[in-house]
This record gives C-alpha cells, structure tokens and sequence, in this order.
C-alpha cells in the first residue's frame, strides 16, 4: 500500500463523558483528512454519554464491560482495521490538521507511534501553561531519546497497528500504571521507535487540576512509578515537572474554575460557584 494511503482508526475510551464527548466528535467531522474510521469504546457510562455518542453516524459505538481504560483501550485499539491507530480521549479537541500529519509523520517507516503537543484550551493564562509544558516535554523526551524511552500521552498519540499487534499480549493490566506509558516502555522493549512531535498538536481539558492536591499527586507519581517497573532510569526526568505542579497546584486550580471556556476570559463567579465532576482516575480500576 502507498504510504500516502494511509488509514487512521480513531479510537476514543469514554467513560461518563456526556460534557466532553460532542465537542470532541464535532471537531473530528472537520477534519482535513477524515479519519478511516471513528471508534468509542464505553466503558460501562451510567450518564448520557452513549446517547450523545450516537447522533454521530460516522461513529461506530462498542462496549467494553471490564471497568478500566487499560481494557477500553485493548477493545479499540483490536478493533481497529486502519494502518494507523489514533488514540485521543473524550475532551481532546483535534485541529483540522491533525490527521495530515500524522499521515506525514507515519511515511517514515521507522517511526511506530508518536505523541504530540498540547494547547489547554479550558484554563486561564493558557499560553503561558502551553510553553511551559512544550518546554518540560520536549526536554524529557530529548533525555529518553538516547534508549528510546520516550512516553506517549493517551491524549493526543498514534501508533501502527502492526506495532500493537506485536505487544498487545505484553502490555500490563494492573492496577497503578498508565496505560499510555506502559504501551511506550513495552514497545521500547521491542526495539519499536516512538517519538515526540511537539508540532502534532491537540487541545486537551485541564481539569484534571481540578481535584484534591492529595489526589493529583497520586496520579502524577504513576508516572514515574510506571517507568520504575519497567526498570526504566528515565523516570527520573519526570520529577521536575510533577514538583512543579504540586508547588503550583492553588494557583493553577483557581485558574481552571475561574475561566469561562465560552467567553475566553475569567469569571469571578465561576471561581466561587462553579463545580466539576469528580474525576476517575484511569489507573485506578477493579
């Protein structure tokens, strides 16, 4: 097959994401390049999120009943029939460019997955933000590139589907791993090529600052936790970045329940009145 006939499978775990799901799937159908195929995998959703989904006929909308995004991501990702898997979450909001390049980015044969930047699109002083983390990521990745222990972000990532073929049977199902990191360390094992592409763009949701700084320390810690099981040293370049948050927690929370993601500007009595939705953490299942 021409590597410009590339086919994109896009695949999206959702679970309880009636809020986040349609913009998500609004901005898929802009696309330049209209994906392959879209894939939602509900993971058990007690809200309306599989009603919104299925106004959507270019959608095509299975469930995986094992609780857990590690398991929703395995159902979509052998699902999938493209050459390519596009793996994104619920509130990730693509550009219309995105599956171009990552069409352009899978004509080099050596690559087998790759993440991309992130724009927050719902917090306050979001540009700022956005070149602080391009920064933090782009220097982790420069460290992890020497032993090809470069992460992938579940957000905004892509990976051949020949490449899942060969580890899907390696990557771990327990609890206390990301998902995502634990995919990248196994594809590592087997001499896989996995990059970072700061030009591969994707706006995502802050709210996961949205929480107790208890709980939001819990989840940033797999990070490095996932590395170490794998006997990675790398996970010694997360520890700035996950310092960093924790000292700026207050102040990046109140940015998050202060703006108005509609009207693009602060909103004192969000601030006081707003509230969110407690959020699951993706590594914590039964």
């Amino acid at each position: 097959m021409p590597k410009f006939d590339l086919k994109i499978s896009l695949v999206i775990p959702v679970y309880n994401e009636q809020k986040h799901i349609a913009a998500c799937l609004r901005a898929i159908s802009k696309l330049d390049v209209i994906p392959y195929e879209v894939i939602v995998i509900d993971n058990l959703s007690t809200d309306k999120t599989v009603e919104v989904v299925k106004k959507y006929s270019f959608v095509t909308l299975i469930k995986e009943d094992t609780q857990g995004v590690v398991f929703a991501r395995d159902r979509g990702f052998n699902y999938a029939s493209g050459d390519i898997i596009g793996r994104i979450d619920a509130d990730t909001i693509l550009p219309p460019d995105w599956t171009a390049k990552v069409i352009e980015i899978f004509k080099d044969d050596a690559v087998q997955a790759v993440s991309g930047g992130l724009h927050f699109y719902d917090i306050g002083m979001n540009k700022v933000i956005d070149k602080v983390d391009k920064y933090w990521r782009a220097w982790m990745a420069k460290r992890m590139a020497p032993n090809n222990r470069i992460f992938l972000f579940g957000a905004n990532m892509a990976i051949r589907k020949s490449a899942w073929m060969d580890v899907r049977s390696q990557v771990c199902h327990q609890r206390g791993f990301h998902e995502d990191l634990d995919l990248a360390l196994h594809l590592s094992d087997e001499q896989k090529k996995v990059i970072f592409d700061p030009d591969l763009k994707a706006n995502v949701s802050a709210r996961r600052i949205d929480c107790r700084l208890i709980d939001l320390a819990l989840y940033a810690f797999i990070n490095p936790w996932t590395y170490i099981k794998h006997n990675a040293k790398e996970h010694r370049y997360m520890y700035p970045l996950i310092l960093l948050i924790i000292i700026n927690f207050l102040f990046l929370k109140m940015l998050f329940r202060a703006f108005d993601n509609q009207a693009q500007r602060f909103n004192l009595k969000k601030l006081l009145f707003g509230q969110s939705a407690v959020r699951v953490n993706p590594a914590d299942f039964m």
